[in-house]
């Protein structure tokens, strides 16, 4: 391969032009690196403050952004306030001396077709925001502001540790923080590492308060001592010209003060040789199994122009031939596995091994933590290779060649934190462009990587009666011990093993990576055209006319009416997609090196196959898959494996989030054939291989294939291919009827209707009510009407049922659309009573219409062009347009030109026409509407299972008084069979374009 290809805006070293009107610049950096493909324009700052500042002009961009990234975390908590880092990032947002109002920045941002969020890391802040481009210096101005005079109001103080208190509790019951937490709270008590990030109730309010400190004062002397220009950097990306960017930002934040802080560092680790050789048992609260294996390192980011932690992550973490995970599978010990390095904080990092583990496995922790030794022991012997290290270097090389347009709100927030760590001129390349073979950097690396500097971690159910210990903040129960030196020892002396060796040269890097001469007709149209339609196949095509790269998606339905026949059939086809995978894993991985993406899934339909990325080999790996898929040949010990893990992936969701068993109901109640859990489970545990092999054979031989092939391909080059798949089904395949690839359909809720499904989860202490009104079939009217009442009520919705009465720290409000049928749905997970929750919900709905009713025409118009411009915005990937394509394919809709069609009527939408959508479907005085309530109510111990004022849990009357709606009583949901069986079902939307029906027709 050639040597990686970029293209910098100017000469390496010239200083390019200076924007007029910028005496706040102390240094421009025009000189940096971007790939060949990227339009966009690049220019580095320093300010006069010492604040570091990227500008990306792209005069085509549908959205402008901007983030900065504060260089300080929750490492710098001060000791006795644990979590005030992210408090501190959740009060910025809340009002500053030039706009105090708490709301100003999300209404702005809701007006003009913007969104914004924030993160606390170990040793960063980041906060970021999207707008429509003609917006953003008015969002920069109110942006600017936080990190130049934060009001933190009493007030406000008080109601947002509320939302801080919440987010803990949402995460309490997550096992990804509770171990997360573990690893810390084990790690030396003098080193920062060891504190708890996040914060709640307790360390923010109840202690603080019985030791006499101030939260509100310190969060102020905390702002005021670590939010500092110097340690700050900037990236904003706007339609605007590099200088009018300039022009915009500098005098902005040249106002935020330079108070020379020294950026933290810990070069010590949080685990000195004293609590190293550790084996620690943990309980999780799911039914995980997993091993982790970790060595302290240093931090090895500066030496990213050689990579010696992804050369070691790339060959620990590989998954072909010879590799550490095909040894652990042959064994059955393992399902999955990851390797590489993580930065724990600047001057300290991990580097990992993370094994998810079989059954059997469990038995044999000692044996696996004995192969990874013997894998290391071989990368020692062979030392650092040059070919495999070149081999890495072109393949990502080749990735930044032909990368894809990141969306301006990813740009800006994965480049920000990258301003901190690298020079200017590196800032896109870095993580891409490797120059320097540097194997002593390697063997470095690799010297630490011993049993002297091991700590273990076991994640089982069934060592719960080992865990005696309780981590403070997360109370989880857990087991420190010493390995056992003879342990240590025999793992020091680890003979090779045959079976592993380095990975073969790649055979899926392209040869070919030019784009297809000729033009075709549908490189101009939105509509893709119908190439191939058979009995058993039908293969729609469209070659790229908007990307311009060597790159192509190739999606693929196989559809069968025996996919989602019963639940035994669900099952099947779930377990049969997993041991797809897992026997194409080997063969496919040096693919997805390779930047060819695959998937194979299961859904109501059938198994779905999606190919993405460079389009020279991609035929390829799809001859394998499909080979995979009709010859089918499970292999026993993997079958029982993949059966335990679907039975548990199962029983797991039992411990998912309240909100994600409110969207699990109300699915249920709304979908006319569904299986439930409880009914999927029965079927998964009586599975046997032989129903498994016999099932898949009869699917092969009932099925029908639905294609997309779209990117940079020939019709000639699709049409090869669509007819070896074909070709490929067995001889005695027969087509389906047209009526066995109907889609499924949605129940109808009766006009005037209110019923309520309750369920009761005992994992986590928050409950949640979700609250849908529906809306009826899908049309381009109504659902531009819809979206734009969504649009319109969802910073107020969120301001009011979050910010001012902090109900819960997940406050959603938005569209769903499920089968051709839509509404507007509300969820609040939180800990209050859901019938509490309910009744606030109600009184924002019906506070809501007056809202509606007086809004300036003015405030009308600018919601309606930034939902008409979001409509319009241009997908940034490949796959997001071939996604876009194949969403109205899939519904049997085919409106193609859907956002330039619907964006048409919105722009004929009055505000007298959106109110009366409102008063007849969500308004609660409509005697047309139509609304399902699920309350999800904790039942664990401090949980929400009783209402505060003795109410029942349908009492939705309010606090002040009842409404005519809220006289009524819902009536409950209990028996699913019986109300499906007593209500209409919706019809499908209409065709949007003639297309014949699929399947086989009867002639009489």
């Amino acid at each position: 391969m050639t040597s990686p290809q970029c293209s910098p805006r100017h000469p390496p070293g010239t200083p390019g032009p200076r924007g007029p009107g910028s005496p706040g610049v102390v240094k421009r950096v025009n000189d940096i690196v971007k790939s060949q493909v990227d339009n966009r324009e690049y220019r580095g700052l320093e300010l006069s403050n010492r604040l570091k500042v990227l500008l990306v002009s792209d005069p085509t961009t549908d959205k402008s952004a901007a983030a900065i990234d504060v260089g300080v975390g929750y490492l710098s908590d001060p000791n006795e306030l644990p979590g005030l880092a992210h408090f501190c990032e959740h009060m910025l947002f809340l009002g500053t001396k030039k706009y105090p109002e708490e709301n100003e920045y999300s209404r702005y941002l809701a007006e003009h077709g913007g969104s914004s969020n924030a993160s606390t890391s170990s040793d960063h802040t980041m906060y970021y925001f999207d707008v429509l481009p003609a917006h953003l210096a008015g969002a920069l101005d109110i942006f600017a502001q936080f990190f130049i005079a934060p009001l933190f109001t009493e007030s406000a103080t008080g109601r947002e540790l509320s939302a801080v208190n919440s987010e803990h509790e949402k995460n309490a019951a997550s096992d990804t923080w509770r171990l997360d937490q573990l690893n810390k709270s084990s790690a030396d008590p003098n080193h920062p590492y060891h504190k708890f990030g996040t914060g709640n109730r307790e360390t923010l309010e109840t202690i603080p308060k019985s030791k006499g400190i101030d939260v509100r004062k310190a969060l102020l002397e905390f702002h005021q001592e670590w939010y500092s220009a110097n340690i700050m950097t900037l990236v904003v990306l706007g339609k605007e010209s590099l200088d009018e960017l300039e022009q915009m930002v500098v005098p902005l934040f040249s106002a935020v003060e330079d108070r020379a802080v020294p950026p933290p560092r810990w070069p010590e680790p949080p685990f000195p040789a004293g609590l190293r050789r550790k084996r620690a048992y943990c309980l999780p609260v799911k039914d995980l199994r997993s091993l982790s294996i970790d060595f302290s390192v240093p931090d090895t980011t500066h030496h990213y122009k050689s990579g010696p932690g992804h050369y070691l992550s790339n060959l620990l973490g590989h998954e072909g031939p010879g590799s550490l995970l095909s040894e652990l599978k042959a064994r059955g010990w393992c399902n999955s596995l990851v390797g590489g390095t993580r930065v724990g904080g600047r001057g300290f990092a991990f580097f990992g091994v993370q094994v998810d583990l079989t059954e059997d496995g469990v038995d044999h922790i000692d044996d696996i933590i004995e192969l990874v030794f013997q894998y290391i022991a071989m990368l020692r012997k062979e030392g650092p290779q040059r070919w495999v290290w070149e081999e890495q270097r072109d393949l990502m090389a080749m990735e930044f060649r032909f990368k894809d347009v990141q969306d301006p709100r990813n740009m800006v927030t994965g480049h920000v934190h990258m301003l901190q760590d690298f020079p200017m001129e590196d800032v896109l390349s870095a993580y891409y462009i490797m120059t320097e073979w540097r194997p002593d950097l390697i063997e470095e690396l690799l010297d630490l990587l011993t049993p002297e500097n091991v700590r273990v971690g076991i994640v089982a159910k069934c060592f719960g009666d080992k865990c005696t210990q309780t981590e403070k903040w997360y109370g989880t129960k857990y087991l420190q011990e010493d390995i056992e030196p003879n342990k240590i020892k025999e793992w020091q002396s680890v003979k090779l093993c045959p079976q592993l060796h380095l990975p073969p040269p790649n055979e899926f890097v392209p040869a070919r990576l030019e784009l297809e001469a000729g033009d075709d007709v549908t490189a101009h149209s939105a509509a893709p055209v119908i190439l191939k339609d058979t009995p058993l196949m039908r293969l729609w095509f469209k070659k790229d006319g908007e990307f311009h790269l060597p790159k192509a998606v190739m999606t693929f339905d196989l559809v069968s009416p025996l996919a989602y026949s019963e639940p035994l059939a669900c099952s099947l086809t779930s377990v049969w997609v997993l041991l797809l995978r897992d026997s194409l894993q080997q063969f496919a991985y040096a693919a997805e090196l390779a930047g060819l993406r695959w998937s194979v899934g299961n859904a109501k339909y059938g198994i779905s196959i999606i190919i993405e990325g460079y389009d020279d080999k991609q035929h390829v790996l799809l001859d394998k898959i499909i080979d995979h898929v009709v010859d089918f040949k499970p292999d026993p010990q993997r079958f029982d494996i993949m059966k335990e893990n679907h039975i548990r992936n199962i029983k797991n969701f039992e411990a998912e989030q309240p909100y994600q068993h409110a969207v699990y109901q109300q699915a249920v109640v709304l979908s006319d054939v569904v299986w439930t859990r409880c009914q999927l489970l029965d079927s998964a545990e009586s599975m046997t291989l032989d129903q498994l092999t016999e099932f898949a054979s009869s699917m092969m031989r009932r099925v029908h294939i639905e294609g997309l092939m779209y990117g940079n391909l020939t019709r000639e080059r699709a049409l090869k291919i669509a007819d070896r798949v074909e070709g490929k089904l067995p001889k005695d395949a027969s087509p389906l009827l047209t009526q066995q690839l109907l889609l499924h359909r949605e129940i109808e809720i009766e006009k005037g209707s209110w019923y309520l499904r309750e369920a009761k989860n005992s994992v986590h202490k928050s409950s949640c009510a979700s609250l849908y009104y529906g809306c009826g079939v899908r049309t381009s009217r109504t659902n531009v009407l819809l979206e734009l009442l969504a649009q319109i009520l969802n910073e107020p919705c969120f301001n009011t049922l979050r910010t001012k009465e902090q109900l819960g720290y997940i406050v959603f409000s938005g569209v769903r659309r499920s089968s051709g049928v839509q509404g507007l749905r509300v969820i609040v997970q939180s800990d209050r009573h859901p019938g509490y929750v309910e009744r606030r919900v109600e009184a924002f709905i019906e506070d809501s219409e007056e809202y509606l009713a007086n809004m300036p025409e003015e405030e009308f118009l600018k919601h309606r062009a930034a939902l008409a411009a979001q409509r319009l915005e241009k997908p940034k990937r490949m796959s997001s347009r071939a996604s876009q394509i194949w969403g109205e394919i899939s519904a049997q809709v085919y409106n193609f030109d859907r956002p330039r069609i619907e964006v048409e009527q919105l722009n004929t939408v009055t505000k007298g026409e959106m109110l009366d959508f409102f008063k007849k479907h969500i308004s609660g005085k409509s005697k047309e509407r139509r609304k399902l309530s699920v309350h999800v109510i904790s039942t664990a111990e401090g949980g929400a299972g009783h209402e505060p004022d003795g109410r029942t849990n349908g009492d939705a009357g309010r606090e002040d008084g009842p409404s005519d709606n809220d006289k009524k009583e819902p009536t409950k949901v209990c028996d699913l069979v019986d109300f499906k069986s007593r209500r209409r079902l919706y019809p499908h939307p209409a065709p949007f374009t003639n297309v014949p029906r699929k399947g086989q027709h009867c002639k009489l």
